[in-house]
């Protein structure tokens, strides 16, 4: 089974994300960058299926600019057996990935995508979906759980009013949610080893689609400061600030 797992290249989870002065974009100057974790999750799934004997290759992809390559080194590093990097410098939207990966799946022809469900920079929560809808998989979204065996992947996923589990043929599309897996650490013997492996890299006009912007960033501000809180002495305090300052009751 060979398992095409996606990886976006987004500011690192632990630093605070800086507005440009301008408000015309984030400041990604000297930021630390990192894999999207639910992009990590993805990797570390695909990994465990690999020792699990059930995968047997595991092919890493990744849409942007030249130095996400180091985002493709850091899969390898995890497990990952080969990197692709389709290269552009334009802002991708989700259609536009989900086009692009639509033509790496056909050139790949992977028994199963496993994804992150969203990154954490868009928060948009759409391009596994629109890759599933371009190429005709079956998807199970928001995973918890994933188990494959006799060609069909039983994803258990978390729905609203709980836990839902589905069975879909190969070959298919999988997001996976944060309660899936806790990824590991890459190992120094790995990192190494990673530097090796073989990592291609292309163009959207390689695979034939045209990068096209359908919406435009007006502006971008922080969100509000919020005043502090204080501590309040007894109920009765409390009712009366909520009446008379908060004027909310």
């Amino acid at each position: 089974m060979k398992v095409l797992v996606t990886v976006k290249r987004v500011i690192d989870y632990n630093v605070k994300v800086r507005v440009k002065s301008d408000n015309t974009d984030v400041d990604l100057n000297n930021v630390k960058m990192a894999i999207n974790p639910f992009c990590e999750i993805a990797v570390e799934e695909a990994v465990r299926l690999k020792e699990a004997g059930t995968a047997t290759e595991i092919v890493v992809v990744s849409l942007g600019p030249q130095a996400a390559q180091e985002q493709l080194r850091t899969a390898l590093a995890l497990g990952a057996d080969r990197a692709i990097l389709v290269q552009s410098d334009e802002n991708l939207e989700s259609l536009s990935v989900a086009k692009l990966l639509a033509k790496v799946v056909e050139k790949e022809q992977p028994d199963l995508v496993l994804m992150g469900k969203q990154a954490i920079d868009s928060d948009n929560n759409q391009t596994g979906q629109m890759l599933a809808a371009l190429t005709g998989m079956g998807q199970g979204t928001f995973a918890s759980e994933v188990k494959v065996e006799d060609g069909k992947v039983q994803v258990t996923r978390e729905v609203d009013g709980g836990l839902q589990t589905v069975e879909l043929s190969t070959p298919a599309v999988v997001t996976t949610d944060l309660r899936l897996n806790e990824p590991r650490y890459a190992s120094l013997p790995n990192i190494m080893k990673a530097k090796r492996k073989p990592l291609e890299t292309l163009t959207p006009a390689d695979l034939g689609v045209e990068v096209k912007a359908n919406t435009k960033l007006l502006k971008v501000e922080p969100p509000a400061e919020r005043s502090a809180g204080i501590k309040v002495a007894d109920v009765a305090e409390l009712v009366d600030k909520l009446k008379n300052e908060a004027k909310v009751i």
